[in-house]
């Protein structure tokens, strides 16, 4: 893997040549470099992160699932984001599309989980208006730590109580039906997990976006073409000026590029 962006510059090349120094080989990251490289700002307020994987010709997915367009490196930096997090928030139809499973504790990130006061695994938060779950599957019955549910407070109160008896931890984060996703966020800080992280699908991406609370989108390109009809990493409404992000770091490896871009307005708080 090699370290094209060690910082903010203009371009890689002006990155190298003013660099020389910037590490460009290809060997494999340990562990600790990624999450080095992918760590959360130091503060406790809730921190948005998303990580998402597209093709070049902008598609999220093949065949309704994101795994055929990823490879090796993507799925260990993937693992590194839910080392790093408190919590990862998921859609209800991106659960069931990619058959979610609770997040496992992993030994790699034991020590530095328990320095920071966190749990073994983060979180799986499910945003859901319908609760048209299956609460007999693992997220909901087995996990290391409780399953989070957000939904509105006008959520079928027999879809609630069969959650909670399943062990999920329902939290109403919306006047209506559906989940607002400002609220969201708050109502996660007020949990005390404040680095979240967000894996789609792309309408709930979508609504991140335009609600304007994500900070942090991390997105694999892969150098793969599906063309069809796939979803592109976001979807929903639209914002009505375009927003601008700031490459922060960007790796390379076998064609795959893995970028990482930060708001602006809050890389300088």
């Amino acid at each position: 893997m090699r370290r094209l962006f060690p910082v903010t510059y203009e371009t890689a090349a002006q990155a190298l040549a003013e660099a020389p120094g910037a590490d460009v080989t290809e060997r494999e990251w340990e562990l600790g470099e990624l999450a080095e490289a992918y760590a959360y700002p130091g503060d406790r307020r809730p921190w948005l992160r998303a990580n998402m994987v597209s093709t070049l010709d902008g598609a999220a997915q093949h065949d309704g699932r994101s795994q055929p367009i990823s490879n090796a490196t993507d799925m260990r930096i993937f693992g590194v984001l839910r080392g790093l997090a408190d919590v990862v928030v998921v859609g209800a139809e991106t659960v069931r599309q990619e058959g979610y499973r609770p997040a496992r504790a992993r030994e790699a990130f034991a020590e530095p989980r328990k320095a920071a006061g966190q749990g073994p695994a983060p979180a799986i938060a499910v945003v859901t208006a319908r609760l048209d779950l299956d609460f007999s599957l693992p997220l909901f019955t087995s996990p290391l730590v409780p399953t989070l549910v957000l939904t509105g407070a006008a959520a079928a109160p027999d879809r609630i109580a069969e959650a909670e008896r399943a062990g999920a931890r329902v939290v109403i984060a919306g006047d209506g039906a559906g989940v607002d996703p400002v609220r969201a966020v708050r109502a996660l800080g007020d949990l005390g997990h404040t680095r979240l992280l967000t894996e789609g699908g792309p309408r709930l991406l979508g609504q991140f976006i335009a609600a304007g609370v994500l900070d942090e989108m991390c997105v694999t390109l892969s150098p793969m073409l599906t063309a069809g009809d796939a979803q592109r990493i976001a979807g929903g409404p639209s914002v009505p000026v375009p927003l601008r992000f700031e490459l922060v770091s960007l790796l390379e490896e076998a064609g795959f590029l893995y970028g990482r871009y930060g708001r602006p307005d809050r890389q300088s708080e």
